[in-house]
């Protein structure tokens, strides 16, 4: 089953049992594959979905982040819901060894042994890690390996 078809299942069975929170946040997710669909004019693969998935968990980090700010714990709340929802279409998160691992992996495929060598690194992790690894702490390893 694709992911596609199992979140439009999800919504179905969200509807039956009239939880509107996780209706609503499946909506959100359903919409933003709906416009991706229409303004590329593709059909999504699971790949294009996660990371559908994977923009929208990272808008609602940065909006708890603000709504914490603001003292708006309500509104902070209402995403930290929806990025449970949309964490359950994410595949299984990679452990620290298996990133270091896959790190090692593609500097020494690459070369790379500098700076300067970074974007070589990104290049070659970015389509194995997505949607499995926080990019932005792959990239703090990646520079930190490379610095030392």
């Amino acid at each position: 089953m694709s992911l596609k078809t199992k979140i439009s299942d999800d919504m179905k069975a969200a509807m039956r049992a009239k939880d509107a929170p996780r209706l609503s946040a499946i909506r959100l997710l359903l919409s933003a594959m709906k416009q991706k669909e229409v303004d590329e004019r593709v059909e999504l693969s699971d790949a294009d979905v996660v990371a559908i998935i994977d923009k929208m968990l990272k808008q609602r980090r940065e909006s708890i982040t603000q709504f914490e700010k603001g003292g708006r714990q309500d509104l902070a709340e209402t995403e930290k819901f929806e990025v449970g929802v949309l964490q359950e279409y994410m595949p299984q998160a990679l452990s620290d060894a298996e990133i270091e691992a896959e790190i090692g992996a593609a500097m020494q495929s690459t070369g790379a042994k500098a700076i300067a060598d970074m974007g070589k690194v990104m290049a070659v992790l970015k389509p194995r890690l997505a949607g499995k690894a926080d990019m932005a702490k792959v990239s703090a390893l990646i520079k930190a390996k490379l610095a030392g």
